[in-house]
């Protein structure tokens, strides 16, 4: 029996190792991957020297730090960033909406935060006194206003609010959005390209001030979250159940829903809409360590940030001297499990 005891502990943690290796690996490859090839010895060197403001050795090539330090190490840590995020936000909507097809791209969050922010670009808008954190801070307010719509409408098709009713009508509002984006990147020849890459998806020229700007306020979010994963718990069991326990349902909600698309929202806002991360992740993370948010909501950050970091090396290096949006990536491997999820949930039922 204690053996049995200490094997079901040992389990999760030597997964969550395995995770976190996993991490680790796939964000070595990427800074290392590329056109230009950066000696693994090199890493260590350059990134130390550089977070700390020692000089780089002579031995190390001057275009390998440049590349490394200036091009790839931001790249990278803003996908895992953006990938982590997302992952967080498809837990949080899946877990209060009971749906597993629920996220954050199914039910329009992601669109309303590329209408606010591919509006702030198209008519070159800047916030003077907050600076790039205009961006996220923008992308923050479209996600939640985003996902009000969304259950408004819901709201008035449905009086019991079914989760399926918010999914149905979060992909309407999606589609409805990008015609919108569609209709006005037509219409500016100026920005036609710039908006059009930027819908699809890309880390591509994002340096470390776009980073800086997103990675404390998606740790804010993930931290507010994290604080809330009793509660996440409990609303997995029903309203009543939620209710009968204490927790103030309507509220609780309201905020959890809030925050998801909040992290949604800022996370996306340099890099433009990157669908299915947010669905495929949280699946991942439950199949591996079960349903307690207290494990799941930080290793679906991890397996997101993974999942994101080698996503965008595929996209990078699949075909040569060009670079595939990575949001196309995402969605060549998140439709087929979209597709899975839903004739899986029909067979259940």
């Amino acid at each position: 029996m204690a053996a049995r005891i200490t094997g079901a502990r040992v389990r999760p943690i030597v997964c969550a190792a395995l995770f976190i290796a996993a991490a680790l690996i796939s964000m070595i490859l990427a800074v290392c991957a590329g056109s230009v090839k950066i000696p693994l010895a090199d890493v260590p060197t350059v990134l130390f020297c550089h977070i700390f403001r020692q000089p780089v050795p002579a031995h190390v090539d001057s275009a390998v730090d440049t590349i490394l330090w200036t091009l790839r190490a931001p790249r990278v840590l803003l996908a895992f960033t953006v990938g982590a995020s997302l992952g967080a936000s498809g837990v949080v909507m899946q877990s209060v909406l009971r749906n597993p097809l629920a996220s954050s791209y199914t039910i329009g969050v992601s669109a309303g935060t590329s209408l606010g922010v591919g509006t702030l670009m198209l008519f070159n808008v800047t916030l003077p006194a907050l600076g790039l954190f205009g961006y996220p801070l923008v992308g923050c307010v479209c996600g939640i206003g985003a996902i009000t719509l969304a259950i408004f409408f819901s709201s008035a098709l449905d009086r019991d609010l079914s989760s399926n009713t918010i999914v149905l009508v979060g992909m309407v509002f999606s589609l409805f959005i990008s015609a919108l984006i569609s209709l006005i990147t037509a219409l500016s020849a100026t920005v036609l390209q710039r908006l059009t890459y930027w819908q699809m998806g890309s880390f591509s020229m994002r340096e470390w001030t776009h980073t800086l700007a997103v990675l404390p306020v998606a740790c804010l979010l993930l931290i507010a979250l994290s604080l809330r994963t009793r509660e996440l718990d409990i609303l997995t069991f029903g309203d009543e159940q939620a209710a009968l326990i204490g927790i103030n349902v309507r509220r609780e909600k309201w905020l959890l829903l809030y925050l998801g698309a909040a992290l949604t929202g800022a996370s996306i806002a340099f890099v433009g809409i990157i669908s299915f991360i947010d669905l495929v992740a949280p699946h991942i993370v439950r199949r591996v360590f079960g349903a307690k948010h207290k494990v799941v909501l930080p290793m679906t950050a991890v397996c997101g940030g993974t999942l994101m970091v080698a996503s965008d090396l595929i996209a990078r290096t699949a075909i040569p001297a060009s670079e595939l949006p990575v949001g196309v990536v995402t969605a060549l491997i998140g439709a087929p499990f979209f597709a899975f999820v839903f004739f899986r949930q029909r067979k259940v039922k």
